[in-house]
């Protein structure tokens, strides 16, 4: 699958763009939502069902094919098809701020729900509609706390469940301080998917949740700012990742 680099740019519209930074530089493809998340689960194979266009761009949105040298040296190679599925494997697919939107209302409106039917108004004994409650979760700007719930089912044991884990891309400048800085990263983290020290060091990897934050402030202390965090997936199952 030769890599085409048309002379002119090309627009897209109404597509799912998946991306990753690489060597520095930003990486899109175009994708069908569905057929990605496919892919990731090994349902599809074929690329071609995939991708909306074949070809890797810099900026989907504007049309901006990603210029062959920058594919060469990000990737070392010119083969689209392993490029390509390097980016669907390791990106972000990014969600629309309308498709955010409308997974908060979903969101809401599930919790608005469930306290419309076990809970009344103690002044009339009667009870609330679901879209009185939503306006009162929203008004109050409901945080839910998912941890405790979490928490008391694993000590009653009524499923067996535990924390889902955080896919992460962690970038640093190859330095003496980032190996010193690898060290303290290594006991923290779940498993490591993919780690190379090129130009800078890159490591792909899972970690539970609540050694983000640790991981956050030795980069900041030992790195002096200029690591870098990428959150990947919220979770380390095969829905699709979703920017953080």
């Amino acid at each position: 699958m030769p890599i085409n680099q048309p002379s002119n740019q090309i627009k897209l519209t109404n597509v799912s763009i998946v991306r990753l930074k690489k060597g520095g530089k930003r990486f899109e493809i175009a994708c069908y939502k569905n057929k990605a998340m496919e892919w990731r689960n090994g349902v599809e194979t074929d690329l071609d069902e995939v991708l909306q266009i074949k070809n890797v761009f810099s900026n989907v949105s504007k049309g901006q094919v990603a210029p062959q040298s920058d594919l060469q040296k990000a990737f070392k190679s010119e083969d689209l098809s392993k490029i390509v599925e390097e980016i669907l494997k390791k990106g972000e697919l990014q969600v629309s701020e309308k498709e955010r939107s409308h997974q908060i209302d979903n969101i809401y409106r599930e919790i608005a729900t469930i306290v419309a039917e076990k809970c009344v108004n103690p002044q009339t004994k009667r009870p609330y509609t679901v879209t009185m409650i939503e306006k009162a979760l929203r008004e109050i700007h409901l945080s839910v706390n998912a941890l405790d719930a979490i928490k008391q089912l694993q000590e009653k044991k009524v499923i067996p469940i535990s924390r889902a884990q955080m896919r992460l891309r962690i970038t640093m400048p190859n330095s003496k301080e980032t190996k010193k800085a690898k060290e303290k990263l290594t006991p923290l983290i779940a498993s490591i998917e993919d780690e190379n020290w090129d130009n800078e060091y890159e490591l792909i990897c899972l970690i539970d949740p609540g050694q983000y934050r640790t991981i956050g402030d030795i980069l900041e202390k030992d790195i002096k700012g200029k690591g870098q965090i990428e959150l990947l997936s919220l979770n380390d199952t095969s829905e699709g990742d979703i920017k953080f």
